[in-house]
Order: structure tokens, then C-alpha cells, then sequence
């Protein structure tokens, strides 16, 4: 039980970072000022926060490493 909860806590992670990247390469977000909830809205703003946060610290971790360049 424990490691699907995991499982699926690390999934939702990573198709954040992936809205994260879409945002940060394309401009195109969410568009969360469609969700009547006040609640649920600000809860959306928070997992998408989370994304911009696993898709920085990728982007620290890959720099850092020597296995990866920057092409520009």
C-alpha cells in the first residue's frame, strides 16, 4: 500500500515538472481561472508549484553533470 502511494505521489510529480517545462519552453499553462473552487484552485497552484520546483532542480542536477551540455 505504502509503495503505491509513493508510486503514484512520484507520478503526479513528474507529469507536473512536464507542465512545468511545456510553461517554461511554450508560454501555455493551465488555465486555472476556469476552476470555480477557490480550495481546489489554490491546490492546483500549489502541485503546479511543486512541478516548477522538481523542473529546477532538474535543471541544476543536469547542469551540474557531466554527462550533459548546453546547446543554444
Amino acid at each position: 500500500m505504502l509503495g503505491r502511494i509513493v508510486h503514484y505521489s512520484i507520478d503526479a510529480v513528474i507529469i507536473s515538472a512536464f507542465l512545468a517545462g511545456v510553461k517554461r519552453s511554450t508560454g501555455l499553462t493551465p488555465a486555472l481561472s476556469g476552476v470555480p473552487d477557490k480550495d481546489v484552485r489554490h491546490l492546483l497552484e500549489s502541485y503546479l508549484e511543486i512541478g516548477e520546483y522538481a523542473f529546477d532542480f532538474a535543471v541544476v542536477f543536469f547542469g551540474r553533470s557531466t554527462f550533459f551540455e548546453r546547446k543554444r
